[in-house]
């Protein structure tokens, strides 16, 4: 395996926050935690520390990640094993669930503009799931498939509502990865990545999300079979990744998908921005 030179370090959990309470598992939930390659020797930990290093000197950390880094580092200094720093970042579970949803099949850009679209024309959860289904559609409807999204979070919302008495998911802090994937899967629309987000993102856990980018890099970097889909990919690359290495190496992993024309099918720089694939520093991994 290559070793790179100067490495820039980075601030990273060394001991993950571990659950306290025992696995669930609801009706028809699959077992989450089972590699289904369990005989496919990649990425090894050693391997996705180099990764991770190559493209945090090459790229730096994201700045639109760094928030719910500082976050994580606070949440881990509340049990000593982390470094207190101030954070910005106020953001529920619910606002960052729908903002996920929003997500899919769309660029960030328009994401981020019908999630700002959403909570201006209505400021609470409660005036959402009050509200007439068109009049959200025409609220997110930048970030396409409005009818689609609307419909998945009026759902969110109402199903929430009548199991728990309040628009609010601030509960699954307290839950294990197990059963938070448990809760999360009763709910229509909701699917392993944006589960995978929720963990990583809002609830400081320790998992590994695959997007397109994140898959895209992982196949060609042969981290998983050739036949492999991305929930598979998902399974596969979460046993193998380091629990200290996921948040920042799938953070860097999604942004360096998005600048590098030799890790996208695509080609083109599709974010508009400075392209960095004349050095990719990821074609020395590709076997």
């Amino acid at each position: 395996m290559p070793k790179s030179g100067k490495r820039k370090q980075a601030e990273v959990e060394q001991k993950p926050k571990s659950a306290t309470k025992s696995a669930k598992t609801s009706n028809g939930l699959k077992e989450t935690s089972k590699d289904p390659y369990p005989n496919h020797p990649r990425p090894t930990a050693e391997e996705c520390l180099f990764v991770r290093d190559d493209l945090l000197a090459f790229h730096g950390f994201p700045k639109e990640f760094a928030e719910y880094r500082k976050q994580r580092l606070i949440s881990r200094d509340a049990d000593g094993t982390g470094i207190s720093e101030p954070s910005d970042l106020k953001e529920s579970v619910l606002d960052g669930l729908v903002r996920t949803l929003l997500s899919q099949n769309t660029t960030e850009v328009n994401s981020q503009k019908a999630f700002a679209c959403l909570k201006s024309a209505f400021p609470t959860w409660e005036d959402v799931l009050a509200a007439d289904s068109i009049c959200i559609e025409d609220a997110i409807r930048c970030g396409g498939l409005a009818r689609t999204k609307a419909s998945c979070i009026k759902n969110l919302l109402r199903c929430l509502l009548e199991k728990k008495e309040k628009l609010c998911l601030e509960y699954l802090r307290d839950l294990s990865v197990d059963e938070i994937k448990a809760e999360l899967s009763h709910y229509k629309g909701i699917g392993p990545k944006t589960v995978a987000c929720v963990l990583m993102f809002q609830l400081q856990q320790d998992d590994f999300p695959v997007d397109t980018h994140v898959f895209e890099i992982a196949k060609a970097m042969s981290w998983v079979p050739v036949e492999a889909d991305r929930n598979k990919t998902y399974l596969h690359l979460n046993q193998r990744i380091p629990n200290e290495l996921k948040f920042d190496l799938n953070c860097l992993l999604f942004t360096h998908g998005k600048l590098c024309r030799k890790c996208i099918k695509k080609g083109g720089n599709q974010q508009g921005k400075e392209s960095h694939d004349n050095s990719c520093p990821l074609l020395r991994y590709r076997k």
